[in-house]
């Protein structure tokens, strides 16, 4: 029988490759917020909608969190109850890498060498209080807050950033969060 985490991490393959096999689109290549302030950005993100990736079907209390190492890398913790709010904690660490000329907004992130899933900073507001992730291929975003809970206007105005950036918004799914 194998272990919680080895089926844990042969998830996270599944996932990878399923991202890699996404690389090319026929769709425009999504614009990048430019420039990002590494500095400002690093810190807690709580999700607060997503078109989830299979590892987080039935996430709640999603975090996100980037500290930026020494070397420019940027070490990831996303952490997630899975099923419930009480249900088990989840805690994944991938590793991000700034693409040069990208302003800071263009990552490549690792979860398993040497893959890198593309990731991209489509927008932040100006008080760094919220973002919007996404991928050229359309096929993942993410709206996140540095607050568990955001305005139903705020919300709404999210939603239709990323309907512009090309996404089915109905496919967005709202994520559970239980203030801490």
């Amino acid at each position: 029988m194998r272990s919680r985490k080895a089926k844990g991490l042969m998830l996270w393959c599944i996932c990878l490759v399923a991202l890699a096999a996404c690389a090319t689109t026929s769709q425009q290549p999504m614009a990048a917020l430019t420039p990002v302030d590494l500095g400002r950005f690093m810190g807690d993100w709580y999700v607060i909608a997503s078109i989830p990736t299979a590892l987080e079907t039935k996430a709640y209390n999603a975090v996100e969190s980037y500290a930026l190492n020494p070397d420019g890398t940027i070490a990831t913790t996303f952490t997630f109850n899975k099923g419930g709010f009480s249900g088990p904690l989840q805690r994944h660490t991938p590793r991000g890498f700034v693409r040069p000329g990208s302003g800071n907004a263009v990552w490549g992130m690792r979860f398993i060498w040497p893959i890198k899933a593309e990731y991209i900073v489509a927008h932040v507001d100006n008080a760094y209080t919220e973002t919007i992730i996404g991928r050229s291929n359309r096929d993942y975003v993410w709206i996140m807050a540095r607050t568990p809970v955001i305005a139903e206007d705020r919300y709404q105005s999210l939603l239709q950033r990323v309907q512009a950036l090309g996404y089915d918004i109905a496919k967005l799914n709202r994520v559970p969060q239980q203030p801490r």
